[in-house]
This record gives structure tokens, C-alpha cells and sequence, in this order.
């Protein structure tokens, strides 16, 4: 059958899976039935095909149930999640014998009851997790009930599997393939393959599979966090905004009670004034009309603080006294030179010692326009808390689903149309043999027999993939002989043959570098020039091999101090030492040492006259005011070292 023909039979055996769920569940409601017959074709469909038909049918059945039932939608994760578990165990042997298969009952029963009675509470309940005993009773009565129904749809699908043929899931192994079926031994080594590959580079290196599946799940999660994020937001801010609606009509109602002419005799004489107690029997009133009110208060606002004109007490918060003064909370700070110029200011939404709370500050005036007091409404936020809690819990049980089965539909995809291409290349890539023309024949036909046929990019990477791969074989040896002789020809070219370090036209290669930055301004650097004494009667005397070996010395002793990289042998007995960026500041420091170290061979009377080491050296650094080219550098360097030279001279002279 070909592959079109088997995506059309897995769809209608998925679309009976999903079926056989939803006529269950409306027969289980409507004869009130001990069982709930809603995963009967999940549990079968995703030990016969696999995760992708499994997870299809259990997203589809909520989906079409939900027509029914609305609450379905929110137990799609508690289906696709049996799916999962059921294909995690099938293939892992749990479905061949009786006795395996009765370990996967418990654990998917643990795992459906337990997300059920989550789900339950958090949507259905207002107070979730009451008390840890009541959701452990609602657990065990779920529990009870899913062990009945699960465990009898997990023997059903055992018994139906040992009736069907044993090649009938053939089907489903075809699923979204876009190449021929792997040989065995293909399939065993990616297989066994699956996380990392071995690099020439490094030992180990991610899987192309590993990276797709990371950012497939990275995604996965950025859409579905962002998705609750923005919804929980726009129902916060939708909830927040009638609720400062509501606030700002019970300030006008109690503006509407508050006589401006009064508020100063209020202040002096508080509930001695007949019209006071009056005034505060209203505004217990209205804020019994509301249990969302929290505070009600009326306060005047003056620079030492808020004088109190009306304050409602609560069973946690005594009332201040008329004309005490308040400190203004931390919140209204920078309301401070509004409220004092009698302004409106806009809601305030804090959390601090006194609750989560939204307030409402609004002017009361009088007659001319002047404000005399602010009435202030704190309205409870918490309530918005625990629905924002009821509210996202909805949405996520809402979208898991729909996120799970996206992310599984995405992954198939990714591995048919990418992964899997690309790993079978690779292998025929990686196992490809050179030892005679038969053997390269031979894993040319084994790319071929491939049959990468996925209309895109990864075909026209397999079409040159094969292309290649055949036209290489008629000039890759001569080709990989030609760049073995460029590297060594290039290799020598900058090597002192008797040294191994940098020569001469190393060093003019190196200093180019140096012209440029002298060029654009941001040159540092400095130049040791070091010349070997005695090399001429190390010659003459013990001959050129004992000179050759007094040369190693010294160099030996120059890049143990410079450091191999910076050190160049530009002639007989001369090295130069460039040292450029950070590595200048060491330069005076280094210095020393190569001069006390031949000091100390010149002292050291056991050494051989071609280990004690000689050498005058001379320093120059670059001076931009002085110095227009590195050769500038090195003639002073050079003339330095001829001082020192001449100076060593005298000493050994007197």
C-alpha cells in the first residue's frame, strides 16, 4: 500500500477510535452508568499506532464532546495524558502478557484521578484546597471510579490486540513518512543513536533531534505561557476596570452625603454634632451594600497629614478619632502636592500591611470650587486573586491539550520531514566505505535506495547529497594529497628550520599587522632585540653542532621567558621578541629575568661553555611621536642592544 493509501486508513481507524469515546461517554451519562466509556478507543488506538493516533483521538474526543458537554474541554489533558501513558507502556512490552499489563492499571488510575480531582477543584470549586481531607475524599471517589473504568479499557485493548494480526500496525509506522522504510540495521543505530553523535571535533555533540525537540518545546511553552499571560491580563485588567467603576460610583454616592460646609465643625467637635452621627450611619450603609468595600473614610488633606473627618472602623482595624492626623501611606507619595491643591487623582492599586487593595480618592467642594476633604473607598482585591487563580487554571486546562497535541503534530512533522532525512544521510554519510571501488558502488546505491521524497529543500539536499557524493569519488584523494602539501610548503615557509620557532618572514608577516594599527592610531607594542655572544667560539672551539645546540639554548631560554608565539630567529644569532596589546606591560619584568638568568649560567661554573647562554639584548617601545613604522622600534631596539653589547664587553674587559 502506498503512503497515501495508509495515511487514509490510519485517519478512519483514528476517526472510529474517536467515535467509539464519544458515543461511550453519552451512553455512560444517559443510563447513569458506573463508568465513564470516554477512553475505551484512546487507550486502543495509542497502543496500536502509537503516540500521534493516540494523542489525535484523545484531542478529538473532547474536542467533539464539548459539543455535548462544555465541561469536556477542560479533561482533554486527562485523555491525551492516557494516550501518552498508554504508548509509553505498549512499547515497552507492558501489553504482551496478562501480569505486565495489570501494572499499567494503577499507575494510569493514580495519574487520571489525580489530574481529574486537580482539574475539578480548581475549575468548579470557589475555594480551592479547602482543607487537605476534603480533597483527599474527592480523590479517593474519583479514584474509585477511574479503577473501574480504566482498568476495564485497559483489558478490553489487551484482549483486542491478541485478535489482530500482528502486522496490522504497519499502517502507523508509516505515518508521515517522506523516504523508503530503514533496513534493521539502519534503524537500530539511530535508534541507539537517538541523543548525541560522535564529531571528529568534539566527543560528543547534541542530535539534530535533541535541538528540534528543545525548540520545540521552547516554543511549545512560549506560546501557551504567553496565551494564559495575555488572557489572565486582559481578564485582570477587565475585572480591575469594573471594579473601578464600581468603587467610583459608591465615592460619588458618598460625596453626595458629605456637606463641605460641615467638614471643619466636624473636625472640632466629631459626633457632638447631630448631623455627624447621621453622616456616618449612612456610610455604614453603603458599605454593607458591598462586602468587596473594605475602608471607607473621609480625610482632609494638609501638609502634616491626613486629618481625619469620617473613619469607619473593622473587625481587624480600629477607627481613628476626627481631626487625628495620618501619615500619608507610601502609595499616595506621589500624589502628595495633587491632594494638597485639592486635584483628583487617579486609582491607586497597593499591597502592603493592609491587603490588596484598589483606592479611590475623590475631592468633595464647596460652593466656590475649593476642595475641603477627600472621601476615600478601598475596595478588597482578593477576590480578583482567586478567580484571576480559577480563571487560569481554566485556561490552562483548556490549552494543554491543544498545546500537547500541537507540539506531538509539529515533533511528527519535524522528524519525518527533517530529521530522520537528515539522520539517514548522515549515517549513509558516516558509514560510507573507501577501501575499493566495489565498496563505494555499493554505499552509492544504499543513499539511492533512500527514496527521500519530501517536495522541499531536504529533497534538493538529498538529490545533491547523492550527486556529490558519486562525483567526489574521482578526485577526493587528489585533492586531500594537494592540501596536506599546501599546509606543510606553508608551514615551513614561516618555521626556522634548527629552532622550529617563527622566522624572519614570519616576523614581516607579523609586523604588517603592526603597520595597520600604527596606520589607524591604536598601535602598542614593543620590540627585544637579543643577540647570542660567543656564538663564534662556541663554533671554533667545540664545533658547529655544539653551536647549533648553544642556538637551541638560547632560544630555549627566550621563549621560556617571552613565550614561543612571540619570539623569531631573524638571523645567525639574532632573535626578536614582539610583544603588542596586554603583553607589553610585562615587557621590563621579562626582561629582567632572561638578564638574571645569564647572569646566573655565567656563574655557574658546571655548565658546558654551549649551555651558558650569552646574549646582549636591547628594548624599544612604540612612540606614536617618534616612531612612523615597527622598523623605527627595531632600530632602536638594535641600537640598545649594541650598548648592552659594548657594555658587557667593558666588563669582561676590567
Amino acid at each position: 500500500m502506498n503512503r497515501i493509501g495508509s495515511a487514509q486508513k490510519v485517519a478512519l481507524i483514528c476517526a472510529v477510535g474517536v467515535i467509539i469515546n464519544v458515543i461511550g461517554a453519552r451512553i455512560a451519562q444517559n443510563f447513569n452508568m458506573p463508568l465513564f466509556l470516554d477512553t475505551y478507543g484512546t487507550i486502543f488506538i495509542a497502543a496500536l499506532g502509537g503516540y500521534v493516533p493516540g494523542i489525535a483521538v484523545g484531542f478529538f474526543t473532547n474536542l467533539l464532546g464539548a459539543v455535548f458537554n462544555e465541561s469536556e474541554m477542560y479533561f482533554g489533558i486527562v485523555n491525551i495524558l492516557v494516550a501518552i501513558a498508554t504508548t509509553f507502556f505498549c512499547q515497552r512490552g507492558y501489553y504482551e502478557t496478562f501480569p505486565k499489563v495489570l501494572i499499567t492499571i494503577p499507575v494510569i488510575v493514580l495519574m487520571t484521578s489525580f489530574l481529574g480531582s486537580v482539574i475539578e477543584e480548581f475549575v468548579y470549586s470557589s475555594t480551592h484546597f479547602e482543607t487537605l481531607e476534603k480533597f483527599l475524599g474527592h480523590f479517593q471517589e474519583n479514584f474509585s471510579g477511574e479503577f473501574r473504568d480504566k482498568g476495564l479499557a485497559i483489558l478490553v485493548t489487551f484482549f483486542l490486540l491478541k485478535k489482530f494480526p500482528s502486522d496490522f500496525n504497519k499502517d502507523f509506522l508509516l505515518l508521515g513518512k517522506m523516504q523508503a522504510p530503514l533496513s534493521d540495521e539502519m534503524r537500530n543505530e539511530l535508534e541507539n543513536n537517538d541523543r548525541f553523535i560522535q564529531s571528529p571535533k568534539n566527543k560528543f555533540i547534541s542530535s539534530l533531534r535533541t535541538k528540534m525537540i528543545f525548540n520545540l518545546i521552547a516554543i511549545t511553552l512560549l506560546v501557551a505561557v504567553s496565551i494564559t499571560a495575555i488572557s489572565y491580563l486582559i481578564y485582570k485588567e477587565s475585572e480591575i476596570n469594573d471594579r473601578i467603576r464600581i468603587a467610583d460610583g459608591v465615592s460619588s454616592m458618598i460625596v453626595s452625603e458629605i456637606n463641605p460646609r460641615s467638614v471643619e465643625e466636624y473636625l472640632e467637635r466629631g459626633h457632638h454634632v447631630e448631623s455627624y452621627n447621621e453622616v456616618e450611619s449612612k456610610l455604614r450603609k453603603i458599605r454593607a451594600s458591598n462586602s468587596d468595600i473594605k475602608f471607607l473614610y473621609v480625610y482632609k488633606i494638609m501638609k502634616d497629614g491626613c486629618h481625619v473627618v469620617f473613619d469607619l472602623d473593622t473587625p481587624d482595624t480600629p477607627a481613628a478619632m476626627p481631626d487625628d492626623v495620618l501619615n500619608f501611606e507610601e502609595a499616595f507619595i506621589p500624589y502628595v502636592p495633587d491632594l494638597l491643591a485639592g486635584r483628583p487623582i487617579p486609582p491607586i492599586i497597593s499591597d502592603d500591611e493592609y491587603g490588596y487593595l484598589l483606592t479611590i480618592y475623590k475631592p468633595v467642594y464647596n460652593s466656590v470650587g475649593e476642595c475641603t476633604c477627600y472621601v476615600g473607598v478601598d475596595f478588597s482585591m482578593d477576590s480578583i486573586s482567586d478567580y484571576g487563580r480559577t480563571f487560569i487554571a481554566k485556561v490552562i486546562s483548556l490549552f494543554s491539550g491543544v498545546v500537547i497535541f500541537i507540539f506531538v503534530l509539529g515533533l511528527m512533522f519535524v522528524e519525518n520531514n527533517i530529521i530522520l532525512p537528515v539522520n539517514t544521510m548522515a549515517y549513509c554519510a558516516r558509514n560510507f566505505a573507501y577501501d575499493s571501488e566495489e565498496a563505494r558502488g555499493h554505499n552509492i546505491e544504499r543513499i539511492k535506495s533512500l527514496e527521500i521524497k519530501t517536495n522541499d529543500e531536504i529533497e534538493n539536499l538529498y538529490s545533491a547529497f547523492v550527486k556529490t557524493t558519486s562525483d567526489s569519488m574521482n578526485y577526493f584523494e587528489n585533492f586531500q594529497r594537494a592540501k596536506i602539501q599546501v599546509a606543510v610548503m606553508d608551514e615551513l615557509a614561516h618555521k626556522d628550520a634548527l629552532t622550529g620557532i617563527k622566522n624572519k618572514t614570519a616576523y614581516n608577516k607579523d609586523t604588517a599587522k603592526l603597520e595597520a594599527d600604527i596606520e589607524a592610531g591604536c598601535a602598542e607594542f614593543c620590540i627585544i632585540m637579543i643577540d647570542i655572544n660567543y656564538l663564534k667560539k662556541v663554533n671554533d672551539t667545540y664545533g658547529h653542532e655544539r653551536g647549533n645546540e648553544y642556538l637551541i639554548n638560547a632560544c630555549t631560554l627566550a621563549c621560556s621567558v617571552f613565550g614561543e608565539g612571540n619570539v623569531y630567529r631573524v638571523g645567525g644569532d639574532e632573535f626578536v621578541v614582539v610583544l603588542d596589546g596586554d603583553k607589553v606591560s610585562s615587557c621590563e619584568e621579562n626582561v629582567a629575568r632572561i638578564r638574571a638568568e645569564i647572569e646566573r649560567f655565567r656563574a655557574d661554573d658546571s655548565l658546558e661553555a654551549w649551555e651558558k647562554v650569552s646574549a646582549a639584548i636591547g628594548v624599544a617601545y612604540y612612540d606614536s611621536t617618534i616612531d612612523k613604522t615597527t622598523d623605527d622600534v627595531f632600530k632602536r631596539a638594535d641600537a640598545q642592544m649594541y650598548q648592552n653589547k659594548l657594555a658587557m664587553k667593558a666588563i669582561r674587559t676590567t
